[in-house]
């Protein structure tokens, strides 16, 4: 490297070091140690390495990056900026204020470029694992001798406390053990968090340890040797088999005299004296702030002309993909745009009438399957449980090493990863992404589902074993309080449907609902098939609740249920129209849902003028009441369940028929 180029890259990288620093200190609030330390590695790879294309950040084939260490996003924005990206000098200068483009930890929708919503730490990581994922599915799907129409690498910069988090260790074997050859992390080992040196908690061999994970490991023992980081790099794309990992060992802070390899470099502007110094050290001009050398900017802005060649080389290698394969292109097209195929729901069953009928999980996995022969894009799996959710799709083998073409994942016994890994694959493009556990052990997914709720992503969480109707496991497996508190995630719906055919149509909803993640929560015991030329039709699933049962005139009562409790609520109100009381039963398989509908629908089905009634569902009552109102009254479980038989759980709690018709009579005759 000659003398010339290496002041050019130490021009370049200090650049993005006060871009970062002086962003911080304007907010007064952010965290400038990271990008002051990481900025030799991001600048390499950003300008050196990575495939992307500042004036289309969304063309199929660029290779994706992930920071999952959120906190240091003025890194990112930064390099958005001075690569061309549609992010001005004036967003910076708002960074962490109302409305900018540059919140304080980066958020999917929000920045060009951004491909992921970071900051809780370890989802990054294993974000970029379902990125990974998607792309050798995809390559393996649709690639053809001499036409490699998906062909690129999924880049990360994860942290210390991204590797202490339990994901990591998750999604980490999880890519090992799939060989996932074109992710390549580097690792800012910098050895500080906030409370201090990261050896007050945290000592193992990390190289060791992602060594046995199956990872390609190397070391860089200084930041800011940039001939080490690229031939790092360089080995790190040559390793076809294992997912990489690049420890560079950095100085937080890099640069500032009084806080450089301390704690208060992570989580706290330099201060004003601080940034005078720091400046001077490096031999930056004080004034302007937010200084940007010509020099640096022309060569960061060459990204923009090497970005439209990649991306025109893509496309004229991808019309000649159409040109030799056009059943393959013309389909491959539809799926990264997230189209659905014409009559992708005709092999869905409508489910004759059975008093004895099947677990909701039992048709789920029918309907799954129906779907799933004419939707490609729909891919997934269990963590560690398909034989019990019935997530497997028929006639598709396992997505594994040397068969990435397959649809059926193997999770392992790894919710949190799992969630994250599908988050990663809606994010990449091209999938429907599914994943299947007991709803007890949403509580593992809820920071990952959070975040696909945050970003709007369309996955699918098929959630069984939905109440203490899974019997004799007891309180540990019996899922109370869920229900309750997924249903209080802005953005998620919660889908419980009663039968069969309410859960074909929760399916159709799910797949074709693309403003946010879906969750069907579905049972494991058998529900009767309801007999629809006699009760509301299934299809009213999509407004929520709707009447299933009604009465002539004016009801005295409304029944309200969901699941497994509907059928309750039917035989109550079947018992209470023997005594004269005429009951609504109303099927309420969606709060969310119902809730976006019409006041003249929602006063169709629960007329204002009707205050005599009853909620049932086998879960915590909290919620219910604002649709039973005030003068209403809920049955339900505020406490946890037991280990038992199905009919001695809900006979001993009061989850009955007879406990609602004593309800509705206590109401009626106050």
């Amino acid at each position: 490297m000659n003398a010339q180029n290496k002041a050019l890259d130490e021009l370049c990288i200090n650049t993005i070091r006060f871009l970062s620093v002086d962003a911080v200190q304007q907010a007064n609030s952010g965290h400038p140690g990271m990008p002051m330390g990481a900025a030799p590695m991001a600048y390499v790879l950003w300008t050196k390495y990575m495939r992307h294309s500042p004036r289309n950040p969304g063309w199929p084939d660029r290779d994706r990056f992930v920071l999952s260490a959120g906190h240091g996003s003025m890194l990112i924005y930064s390099l958005l900026h001075l690569c061309g990206y549609d992010l001005s000098l004036a967003e910076l200068k708002n960074f962490r204020q109302w409305k900018s483009k540059t919140p304080g930890h980066p958020e999917y929708g929000d920045t060009p470029g951004i491909e992921t919503t970071t900051g809780p730490l370890g989802q990054g990581f294993a974000t970029g694992v379902g990125m990974a994922i998607a792309e050798r599915h995809l390559a393996a799907k649709y690639n053809r001798p001499g036409h490699e129409i998906i062909d690129h690498f999924t880049y990360g910069i994860v942290s210390d406390g991204d590797l202490m988090e339990g994901i990591s260790h998750e999604a980490a074997s999880l890519a090992g053990h799939l060989k996932l050859g074109k992710l390549i992390y580097f690792y800012d080992d910098n050895h500080i968090s906030i409370e201090g040196k990261t050896d007050i908690a945290f000592t193992e061999n990390r190289l060791q340890r992602f060594a046995a994970y199956g990872w390609h490991v190397q070391q860089v023992d200084n930041g800011n040797d940039l001939e080490a980081i690229e031939k790092a790099l360089a080995a790190a794309r040559s390793k076809t088999e294992h997912p990489s990992l690049i420890a560079v060992r950095t100085s937080i802070g890099f640069g500032s005299p009084n806080r450089q390899d301390t704690a208060k470099a992570h989580g706290e502007p330099l201060g004003e004296e601080e940034r005078k110094l720091t400046k001077e050290n490096l031999g930056w001009p004080l004034e302007p702030t937010f200084h940007v050398p010509d020099e640096a900017l022309a060569h960061f802005r060459k990204s923009v002309d090497r970005g439209q060649d990649h991306e025109q080389s893509w496309t004229s290698s991808f019309r000649n993909y159409l040109t030799d394969y056009p059943e393959e292109g013309a389909r491959f097209e539809k799926q990264l745009k997230g189209e659905l195929p014409h009559s992708w729901d005709k092999d869905i069953p409508v489910f004759p009438a059975d008093a004895k009928g099947k677990a909701t999980r039992v048709t789920s996995g029918v309907v799954l399957n129906a779907i799933a022969r004419n939707v490609p894009a729909l891919m997934g799996g269990s963590a560690d449980l398909a034989p019990s959710n019935k997530t497997l799709i028929d006639n598709e083998n396992s997505f594994q090493a040397g068969t990435y073409d397959q649809r059926n994942i193997h999770f392992g016994v790894r919710e949190f990863c799992m969630t994250a890994v599908l988050n990663g694959m809606a994010l990449h493009g091209g999938f429907i992404p599914y994943g299947g556990t007991f709803l007890i052990f949403s509580d593992y997914m809820r920071p990952a589902i959070r975040l696909a709720c945050l970003m709007k992503q369309h996955v699918i969480y098929v959630l069984t074993h939905d109440s203490i109707g899974l019997g004799e496991d007891g309180p540990t497996h019996q899922p109370i309080e869920h229900l309750a508190s997924l249903r209080a995630m802005p953005n998620l719906t919660v889908l419980r449907p009663a039968d069969a055919n309410e859960t074909a149509e929760a399916w159709k909803f799910a797949v074709k609902s693309n403003k946010g993640p879906t969750l069907l929560a579905l049972t494991r015991q058998s529900l009767p098939t309801l007999d629809r030329s006699i009760f509301g039709p299934a299809e009213l699933l999509h407004r929520g609740a709707y009447v299933l049962k009604d009465v002539d005139g004016t009801p005295d009562a409304l029944i309200l249920a969901s699941g497994s409790e509907v059928k309750l609520a039917l035989e109550a109100a079947e018992t209470l129209a023997k005594d004269g009381t005429a009951a609504r039963v109303i099927s309420m398989p969606s709060w969310e849902l119902f809730d976006a509908q019409s006041e003249d629908y929602k006063n169709s089905v629960l007329p204002a003028h009707v205050t005599a009634r009853v909620a049932i569902e086998a879960g915590v009552t909290q919620g219910w009441h604002k649709y039973v109102g005030k003068h209403g009254k809920v049955i339900g479980l505020d406490h946890f369940g037991a280990s038992a038989p199905i009919n001695d759980l809900f006979t001993n709690f009061g989850i009955t028929a007879e406990s609602v018709v004593q309800a509705v009579q206590d109401l009626i005759n106050r």
